[in-house]
């Protein structure tokens, strides 16, 4: 057994000696203020705010605590250039010493931050990450290229969820995602993807993805480099950039068609679910034959309702035909008594107008009786004149009054013809416009009313009753008939019966009893002794 040799030196604990360096230090460093760019910041679910400080030389872990967060008035994010004020202390399980934020200012921008931003508008105004240059993912893509690290978790990330989601074919581009050499790899194997041919030995991929885990935003820098940009915006495949966590956003996420949070979401969003499409297609199927289904009865029942409606065609048709005999029948019934009685009016009319060859007559009588007067009168006038010349001792001679008594003569005769044209011209004009006359007033009479079955109520002196106040109880009416009138008497409000060659029951407000030319009466409204009436036979109404 080995012997410790023997020292005056003072022995510590690990705890003493933790406790007396973070002595020396609060005490020697009790206040102080400094100034770095912030690294990876982190918001703990306490509520605390652990974070780095870091310059060219050196990195200082810091933590604030929360009720100094909820006063600091400002956000801290990475690369943000800040000078803080607060304490240095130790945190003895890990043997290591931290700044203790008690406030913190801006200092101006990070230079990683202000090379990014300068970067991003430049690229930006070139149009590289313009929204319409973006393309639409395939809904399922045959071959999946991933470039990512071969050895990292998250190619197998990657593959598991696939496996699980929907097995696709995977090409993996192996690529460093970290270091002075990562980005131009990550730019190599963009190209590369892209330069394959359709169906050349190695199948070119539907759909790239860029994975990488999360990091600080140096980790992350070979993923903000132009070269990975101009590399993604030049490419032909869809692609999605899932590169750090959710909070961590690179330039490659501008540029990508798709980004996502996490290697495991862009996994997600590259395929679908084949279960949950599975049972899509099954819903679908189910409810496509149900509505067919439906469909069908819907149809089916109208199509039975219609048919109900519908009746039977034979027996439509041969109601339908004898209702047309009906039809025929009547119509020629009603066009003989059309005619009847177009004729009688005829007849009526005709008597009524005298006939041309009177007229005539009784016009060549006064124009041979005019004719007589006017040659009298001239052969006056003659004898006059003469005697008056013979007296004033002057010769007239009767040559020139000859002539003009034969002119005369002759126009009286063409008057007389001329008159006997005109009259008969005038007989043919006052005919045609009095069967027109007589056709208007056929038209608009009553009479054709009757004859559809209509009756005329009319009082003593044929004044027609217009309302069912007029027709009083116990008044005498006159019903009439299209081929006749019948008398009768007002009964009241109760149904009557008409009697004649074919009676029947006519139900009305007010309605009477016909039986032949004699009037009878029937109980009215008012109180009266009753009266037993024979009913005759019914008949037919036609």
């Amino acid at each position: 057994m080995t012997q410790i040799p023997a020292s005056n030196l003072y022995e510590f604990t690990v705890g003493d000696l933790a406790r007396a360096l973070k002595r020396s230090v609060e005490d020697g460093f009790g206040h102080v203020r400094v100034r770095g760019e912030i690294s990876q910041p982190k918001r703990h679910g306490s509520g605390h705010l652990y974070l780095r400080l870091k310059d060219e030389t050196a990195v200082l872990e810091a933590v604030c605590w929360r009720p100094v967060v909820q006063k600091l008035g400002l956000t801290p994010e990475d690369g943000m250039e800040v000078v803080v004020t607060g304490r240095l202390t130790t945190y003895p399980l890990r043997s290591q010493y931290q700044l203790v934020i008690e406030s913190m200012v801006l200092a101006g921008e990070g230079a990683l931050l202000k090379m990014l931003e300068e970067r991003k508008r430049r690229l930006a105004a070139e149009g590289l990450f313009d929204p319409a240059r973006k393309r639409r993912l395939p809904f399922l893509p045959e071959v999946i290229g991933v470039i990512t690290s071969p050895t990292g978790a998250v190619i197998r990330d990657i593959l598991h969820r696939l496996a699980d989601r929907f097995p696709r074919r995977v090409l993996l581009w192996p690529v460093a995602v970290q270091g002075e050499q990562a980005a131009a790899q990550v730019a190599a194997a963009i190209a590369g993807f892209n330069s394959l041919r359709p169906g050349g030995a190695v199948p070119r991929p539907d759909l790239l993805i860029v994975a990488r885990g999360g990091g600080s935003l140096e980790d992350l820098m070979p993923f903000n480099d132009e070269g990975v940009v101009r590399a993604v915006a030049a490419g032909v495949i869809p692609l999605i950039s899932a590169v750090g966590h959710e909070t961590d956003t690179t330039l490659i996420d501008l540029a990508a068609d798709l980004r996502a949070p996490t290697p495991t979401a862009a996994a997600e969003l590259a395929v679908p679910v084949r279960a949950e499409l599975l049972a899509q297609v099954l819903d679908l199927e189910r409810r496509h034959l149900r509505g067919f289904d439906r469909w069908l009865g819907e149809h089916r029942t109208r199509i039975e309702g219609l048919a109900r409606g519908l009746g039977d065609p034979r027996r439509l048709i041969e109601e339908r035909s004898q209702r047309l005999d009906e039809r025929g029948e009547r119509l020629g019934l009603i066009m003989a008594a059309l005619l009847e009685r177009g004729r009688t009016r005829l007849g009526r009319l005709a008597a009524a107008i005298r006939h041309p060859r009177e007229r005539l007559a009784e016009a060549a009588v006064r124009l041979t009786a005019e004719s007589r007067a006017l040659t009298a009168g001239l052969r006056q006038a003659v004898q006059a004149g003469t005697g008056r010349l013979e007296l004033a001792g002057g010769r007239l001679a009767a040559a020139p009054l000859r002539r003009r008594l034969d002119d005369h003569q002759r126009r009286l005769e063409d008057l007389d013809g001329r008159l006997a044209r005109a009259q008969a011209q005038g007989l043919v004009q006052r005919q045609e416009r009095l069967a027109a006359l007589g056709q208007l007033l056929l038209s608009y009479s009553y009479k054709g009313v009757l004859a559809r079955g209509f009756v005329l109520v009319t009082a003593s002196g044929h004044q027609p009753l217009t309302t069912v106040a007029e027709a009083t109880p116990g008044r005498a009416v006159i019903l009439a008939f299209h081929d006749g009138e019948a008398s009768a008497v007002v009964a009241g409000e109760a149904s009557a019966v008409v009697a004649g060659e074919a009676s029947a029951v006519v139900a009305g407000e007010a309605s009477a009893v016909v039986a032949g030319e004699a009037p009878a009466v029937v109980a009215g409204a008012a109180p009266r002794r009753k009266r037993s009436v024979p009913k005759p036979e019914q008949g037919r109404l036609f």
